[in-house]
């Protein structure tokens, strides 16, 4: 059974486990470790509260302030997507992408990917044949470019 919409090329989402670019057991072990992580990310960003300044969520999981205000007196690149992808998964959308919007967009694409993982364990499906279907490096490029763009963003719209 597929889902109701093909990819593009006319091919369906999934494909049966057996069928799948790799074997079976490596099928499923992937799957259930992307789902494990999201599962565990998604726990951690539930138990937190968004920083107030945009920035800094990460420090209320025992990770070290970031050192590029210190130092440059700017943000990172990442400066502020673990307060984006908190004020995601408590639901705040319009504030996770105003706050940085790679972020907001990495958590949204972790968390379908983790979706997508629990749905091929349990409809025993293939997890790897559609994550080898995607064009690896358009959505690569297409990830760094909205860092980039999202790292002014965040550089002009910086609280100190």
């Amino acid at each position: 059974m597929t889902l109701p919409l093909p990819l593009p090329n006319g091919i369906p989402w999934t494909i049966p486990l057996a069928d799948g670019p790799i074997r079976p057991g490596s099928d499923r072990a992937l799957a259930a470790v992307v789902a494990m992580v999201a599962a565990v990310s998604l726990v951690m960003l539930v138990r937190i509260e968004p920083d107030a300044r945009g920035h800094g969520t990460h420090e209320q999981l025992g990770l070290d302030p970031c050192g590029w205000p210190m130092h440059y007196g700017i943000p990172c690149p990442t400066c502020g997507c673990t307060t984006a992808a908190c004020l995601l998964v408590h639901g705040r959308v319009v504030d996770a992408l105003v706050t940085q919007p790679f972020g907001a967009v990495f958590a949204a694409f972790g968390a379908l990917v983790g979706v997508h993982a629990v749905s091929c364990l349990v409809r025993g499906r293939s997890f790897a044949d559609l994550l080898v279907r995607l064009p690896f490096w358009r959505i690569v490029m297409g990830a760094f470019l909205l860092m980039l763009g999202a790292w002014g963003y965040t550089w002009l719209t910086w609280a100190r």
